[in-house]
């Protein structure tokens, strides 16, 4: 998109941001992954607004009904980074000329599967024309104030997890993208995890109960734009000492010379959660986690200082803030 000046999604929504007069004691503030409006008793009405774009969020193989469903479980991925429950979910569908009645209902039938997978419900919208198509979800939750993680409450020595292993969806989409080889196993892995992505809402859910959450985020923009995103708002430094590359992104990139680590840190579309975790309730987060079906992996700790380091076998490295952004011809 060259009209816009190349600026980029995060300098687009500051300019933006700029432009408005903001909310007296907003209780999330801006550049967190949801909103939301205090209702009273100390509960919050959580919002969450996100859009799928065909050209830049729908990769070669992916059906319509894959890319409805995925547009609700990258909403549903932020709330369940803050701990809150979806209730009810609006869709406005920007629809290309040519698409058929079963294009129509399989994008229908993909949005309900997405809604009821998580325990929401698709209750209106809007559609309109459109030169591609756009399916944009909105959310609505309520929780308790208390209970939401937001990004900013990392304290140095709290102890880095995440609730699983990276690099799948990168090397799944080149898969898709380059036709590269992988043993048939590895394959089926890496491209289900492109096309069928799963929300860690069941185990936001529980971790948000525990009270051990410093911080947390979504990995949609890739792993170390999640780090840094922490960092930023915590103001904190992150030093990562474990590589959390998954068994199959592995074994692509030692099939194609693929560097491991790129794979790992700078992919995005994962959506898995990122946390801090006060040191002496690792294990009842950890308990809570696998009580919700999933895992923890610690992967390091937050430090004073504020830089994003990995470090292994005595070798340092800064884990640069780069990922996934719209707007811009490559990788930002």
């Amino acid at each position: 998109m060259e009209h816009n000046g190349g600026l980029g999604e995060r300098r687009i929504i500051e300019i933006i941001e700029n432009q408005l007069e903001i909310m007296p004691r907003m209780p999330i503030p801006f550049g967190d992954d949801v909103s939301a409006y205090e209702i009273g008793n100390g509960n919050l009405a959580v919002l969450k607004t996100d859009m799928l774009v065909a050209k830049t969020d729908v990769p070669k193989g992916m059906s319509l009904w894959q890319a409805a469903r995925k547009a609700v479980a990258m909403n549903i991925s932020d709330f369940a980074a803050k701990g809150v429950k979806p209730k009810v979910i609006l869709v406005s569908l920007g629809l290309p000329k040519g698409l058929s009645k079963k294009d129509i209902e399989d994008i229908g039938k993909g949005l309900n599967a997405g809604a009821r997978e998580y325990g929401a419900y698709v209750v209106g919208g809007d559609t309109g024309e459109a030169s591609d198509l756009v399916i944009n979800i909105s959310l609505f939750g309520i929780t308790k104030k208390n209970l939401i993680m937001l990004r900013s409450g990392a304290k140095p020595g709290d102890l880095v997890a995440v609730t699983d292993c990276f690099g799948k969806t990168a090397g799944g989409l080149k898969i898709l993208l380059d036709d590269l080889s992988a043993p048939p196993g590895t394959r089926k892995v890496l491209i289900e995890s492109v096309l069928m992505p799963h929300a860690r809402l069941k185990e936001g859910l529980a971790l948000s109960q525990t009270k051990a959450i410093t911080a947390a985020i979504d990995s949609s923009d890739g792993l170390a734009w999640s780090l840094h995103e922490i960092q930023k708002a915590s103001n904190v430094g992150v030093s990562i000492t474990k590589f959390p590359i998954a068994k199959e992104a592995k074994r692509l990139a030692k099939i194609n010379g693929l560097d491991p680590f790129e794979l790992t840190f700078y992919g995005g579309e994962e959506y898995e959660l990122v946390l801090t975790i006060k040191p002496h309730l690792w294990r009842k987060a950890e308990k809570a986690a696998q009580k919700a079906g999933g895992k923890l992996i610690y992967i390091g700790k937050t430090t004073a200082k504020r830089q994003a380091i990995f470090e292994i076998n005595g070798k340092k490295s800064t884990i640069e803030r780069r990922g996934w952004e719209h707007f811009k011809s490559s990788n930002a």
